[in-house]
């Protein structure tokens, strides 16, 4: 067992009354915001994300916006948006995972939180360092506003979508991770997970009938991406998406509670 991380969760709540739910949540936030900080996860990760996003938005191909010749940041959405696929799955593997194979799962099981709470916080931890992460390439917006008149609301929204599909990357990762106590496993399960909302079903809707179609195309995660990065913030999108969020974090949640009834 980890003495650094059982030290960690020793002094969450010094008091011995039960934290109100939000506090416990944001506690367990600071927490792992921390943890990811005092190792350098966090700052391969962050290079890396930064790394592959700028060489595809500057210098690659199609993705060059000097090549493209106008003021957008459209090629930079669409590659943050893979990275992301594989990034956040990165970040949340070892969430619950390294926490049941270490065995301080259940020391933080006994601090007067619940399952729900401890699930908040390390999604609200994992989704805090992806807005980190999107924060750092707020320089792409400014240096290209600087090229040519550059749609603004269009661009917030593209931002606004990457946040938001990101909380369903991050349940998804969180609920991967609470199946397992391997990393690895955690990690391919979220990829998994992941393919089938916005490669399956974009699949699907091509060659379906068209009733089905028309399901399989609001069930596509991709698709209701596209839309808001091209400055569309439907409301059908956002209830699509935080409906998936739930689930992922309720799932999460069932896996945890699962331990004590087996």
């Amino acid at each position: 067992m980890d003495p650094a991380r059982v030290s960690r969760i020793a002094t969450l709540f010094s008091t011995h009354h039960p934290p109100a739910p939000m506090h416990a949540v944001w506690t367990i936030c600071k927490r792992e915001v921390n943890a990811f900080f005092d190792s350098l996860t966090a700052y391969v990760l962050l290079v890396v994300f930064l790394g592959l996003s700028g060489t595809f938005t500057w210098l690659f191909g199609q993705g060059d916006v000097f090549f493209v010749g106008e003021a957008s940041l459209d090629t930079f959405f669409q590659v943050a948006f893979w990275t992301l696929f594989f990034f956040i799955p990165a970040v949340t593997m070892g969430m619950i995972a390294e926490e049941k194979r270490s065995g301080t799962l259940e020391l933080l099981a006994t601090k007067p939180i619940d399952d729900l709470e401890i699930v908040a916080g390390k999604w609200l931890a994992a989704w805090a360092l992806v807005a980190i992460a999107l924060a750092f390439t707020l320089p792409y917006y400014v240096t290209v506003a600087q090229l040519g008149p550059i749609d603004h609301g269009a661009t917030l929204s593209g931002y606004l979508g990457l946040l938001l599909v990101s909380a369903v990357y991050v349940s998804i990762g969180l609920f991967a991770s609470s199946l397992t106590g391997n990393q690895i496993v955690a990690f391919l399960l979220s990829l998994f997970i992941a393919v089938f909302l916005h490669l399956l079903f974009g699949q699907m809707a091509s060659i379906l009938p068209d009733a089905p179609a028309s399901v399989a195309s609001f069930l596509d995660l991709q698709g209701h991406f596209r839309t808001m990065s091209r400055g569309v913030i439907d409301t059908a999108s956002v209830l699509y998406v935080g409906s998936l969020t739930c689930v992922g974090l309720l799932a999460a949640t069932l896996s945890l509670k699962s331990r004590s009834w087996s």
